[in-house]
Parts: structure tokens; sequence; C-alpha cells
């Protein structure tokens, strides 16, 4: 998750490696294509794309020119650019991982702290009630001074606190250790016990139920056009283009030839390049004037299932469009559906669009979607939830969800989000793994299950 190297940009243009935790506030780096940013900092000069669904909860990468705010470990998208580093290396990702992995040790659950703050009363009721039960061997019983000596020190080894005290403590340490094996990381053994008795539970879309990067779904050209052209001339456009897109429609297209065309952006209106005295051009439906019923319809379409329509052009004429979508991961569904039939009541919260918010709601099977939400109206929605369904959990990854992590009873960041989501959060999912969460869920109701079960039988051997 950390990044580990950088490229520290000498006096001479010259550039070094060196570990992150050298790299000191006012140094220059270098970020090649691809690269994960090593620290937070500003562009001093170059132009690029650089991924933050983890920040900002938007699946398109996000164009980044001289002066603009850039983010340690989001990845950068195929520009390159030198940064002057404005955090210091003692506030990555890993340095707070390592405070929770220690603040886990710390913290037990609910009833092992309960226990805790019996057990020195319990202990100092059993020392005093020590020298009635000797006394009253020989005194009231007419024991001989042995015997009743003897069994006095059976009563002290009989209600020993020791059995009530590894009923709870050892099954919740154990319950992290597993967790942490499974790639769970928890703060404290309390939320464990919070864990198994939410209520409700709202989920983040970007980057939490889904993968957080668009993919081309859909597309379709005119009956009577190339369509293998098309598709060179479209990998020819997009290969030239910073577009946010275009990762997503080369990744698609593979097949496609670079014809090496001429490309010009034009903002507004997208991409376009001429083609055997044609112009194409690559851009919004809104550019264009002339389109068919046909695409008309099926632009509609692809609309009302949250998708990304973008429509290409011959001398301004639509003949063909490709559509993209942050689709589901592959343990969204999954996840919803336990939770629901655990009696849970499911919330996507999500600042996209209502429409798009919707159509990902429908796939996955939330009980209820929460759309166009800003940041800071996250926490309220779990508060109402809070009031309305009782305990309530929160998952997200972004900056834009640690105001909900704090608020909700469990907060739970994933592994790939940012700093100060984990640090906020109470649980770390450290591989974006929906299907740990639920596993955790299902621990966390039988750790209940033997604690209690272990406090019983404790307690029937004392009384005993």
């Amino acid at each position: 998750m950390n990044p580990t190297e950088a490229r520290l940009l000498n006096a001479d243009g010259t550039t070094k490696i060196v570990p992150v935790d050298e790299v000191k506030v006012g140094d220059t780096l270098k970020v090649l294509n691809g690269d994960q940013i090593p620290t937070d900092g500003v562009i001093l000069s170059g132009s690029t794309s650089v991924d933050e669904s983890s920040i900002n909860g938007e699946s398109i990468p996000k164009e980044k020119n001289v002066g603009d705010e850039i983010y340690g470990s989001t990845i950068n998208g195929s520009g390159t650019f030198t940064m002057t580093v404005t955090k210091d290396s003692s506030e990555t990702v890993f340095s707070k991982i390592l405070a929770m992995v220690n603040q886990s040790q710390k913290s037990l659950t609910k009833t092992a702290t309960l226990i805790q703050t019996l057990e020195p009363k319990y202990v100092t009721l059993v020392l005093l009630l020590f020298p009635l039960v000797l006394l009253s061997g020989p005194y009231i019983f007419g024991w001989s001074w042995e015997l009743s000596l003897y069994r006095s020190m059976v009563y002290l080894i009989s209600v020993s606190p020791c059995a009530l005290a590894a009923s709870a403590v050892p099954t919740t340490l154990a319950t992290i250790s597993n967790l942490s094996k499974k790639g769970v990381l928890v703060k404290g053994g309390a939320y464990l016990s919070k864990l198994a008795d939410l209520k409700a539970i709202s989920f983040d879309k970007t980057g939490t139920l889904t993968n957080g990067k668009p993919v081309v779904t859909d597309y379709m050209f005119d009956k009577e056009a190339d369509e293998k052209e098309l598709i060179d001339i479209v990998v020819s456009m997009e290969k030239q283009s910073n577009h946010p897109l275009a990762t997503a429609i080369l990744n698609k297209f593979v097949q496609g030839r670079d014809l090496n065309l001429t490309v010009e952006n034009e903002v507004g209106r997208g991409l376009s390049s001429v083609f055997k005295e044609d112009t194409y051009r690559i851009g919004k439906p809104t550019s264009f004037k002339v389109i068919s019923m046909n695409y008309k319809q099926k632009e509609k379409q692809l609309s009302s299932e949250g998708k990304t329509v973008v429509y290409l052009g011959k001398n301004e004429h639509v003949i063909g469009m490709i559509a993209l979508m942050d689709i589901p991961n592959q343990y969204a569904k999954d996840a919803v559906s336990y939770f629901k039939g655990a009696g849970l009541h499911t919330t996507m919260i999500t600042g996209d669009a209502k429409l798009t918010g919707e159509a990902v709601g429908r796939v996955i099977g939330v009980d209820e979607v929460v759309a166009n939400v800003m940041p800071e109206d996250k926490a309220s929605i779990i508060q109402s939830q809070q009031k309305k369904y009782g305990s309530t959990g929160m998952l997200g990854d972004g900056i834009n969800d640690a105001p909900a992590l704090v608020t909700a009873d469990v907060g739970v960041a994933m592994g790939d989000g940012t700093d100060v989501a984990m640090d906020v959060a109470d649980l770390v999912l450290m591989k974006n793994d929906l299907s740990k969460l639920v596993y955790a869920h299902q621990l966390t109701k039988k750790m209940d299950k033997v604690t209690w079960q272990n406090i019983y039988f404790s307690m029937f051997v004392v009384i005993s």
C-alpha cells in the first residue's frame, strides 16, 4: 500500500532513487507515468491524469497541471511531472497502520473490559472472605485448624478469578489475531462486539462497492460502416489523448491498430482527427447535433443504467457510440446479500448522480440508495440511520467518507483508501475484499457466543 521509493531530482537535473522516509518537505521529485505518487505535494511542471478515486470518490481519473495538489499513494496516469513535497513521510499510510496494530492490543471488547474492571473488586472480596472461612471452621463447624486451613485454601483456589478472566480476554485476542491473518486490521476489541450488534450498514459506492475504474460495457457502430476501421480510428485517437476514459477504451479495443493520426483536443468538444479526408470526432452526446433516433434511444437507455456515453462522429454525423461504467466489484453483491440476510438494513451513499447511483444499487441489491451526497452530508445520513435503525456501520475509502466513518458505531475503511479514512476507521479491510467483512461479522458473532459460554462455565466451576 505504501510507496517505498521516490525519484529525487538533484540541482543538476539528475535523479536519484531514495527511500520515501528520506524525502523532506520542500524536496523536488520526478514522477513517471504509471508511478505511485510517493507523498503529498504540488506539481511544479508537466501535466497528467491521476487516479484519485480513494480520495474524492470519483472513478474517472482527474487531470492535473502545474500548481495542482497531488496525494501520496494515488496512481499517476500517462504523463510525467515534477513535484515539490509538502508532507513528511511520518504521516504515511503504513505508519498509521502500525499505530492501529498497537492500539488493538490495548483495547478489548465490552465484555472483556467489564470483566477487567470487576476483577480487582472480585479479588478483594475473595481475600476479605478468606479469614471468615478460616475462622468459621473451628468456631462454627467444629473442624480442626488443619482441616479448616486445608478447606480455606480449596476455597481460594476454587473462587480464583483466573477462570473468569480467561473467559473473555483470550477470546478477544484470538479473534483479533484470526482477523489479522485474514487481512482485517482491528483498532480495538471493543469494536468487535459493536460489529456483531449492528442493525444497519452503509456503503460508499466508488472504490467500496465498485472497482473504482470505468470499463467499456457497450459499443455500437453503423451497420454499413467498416467496424474494424472505426476501431482503429478510435484507438489511434485515444492513444494520443489524456482523456480520462482513454485507458478504458484502449483496454477494450486491444485489437485496434495505431494509424498515427494527428489528433486535436478541443475543449468542450473532445478529440478530433482527419482520416482519408474525413473528419472524425469523439465527444459527449451534447456536443453533436446530427444524431439518428436509433442512437438517441440507445443513449437514453444506457444513461438510465448509469453509464457514461461518448459518440463517434464522421463529418459531424454520429456513426458510433461507446458506453462506460464503474462496475460493481466481485464481492459486493454477495456481501450485501449476506448482511440483508442477517437482518441489517443496507444503504449505498454516493456523490454520483441519482441515475447512476440507483442503477448500481439495483445491480448490487441494496435496500436504499442516497445519491448526490456532499461529503459533509454523509455524517448526518449516518446519524439519521442510527436514530431509525440503531447501531450503524459505515464502509468507505476516501477523505470524503471520514466524517461518516467517525460518526458510525463501527467505521470500516478499505485498504486501498486514504490514510485519513484508515486513521479514523475502527476496522481496515487490507485487500478491498468485502467478503472479509462478512467473515469478520460471522467471527464476532462466534466470539460473543464463546465468551459467554466461557463465563457461564467458569462461574459454574466457582459455584460448584
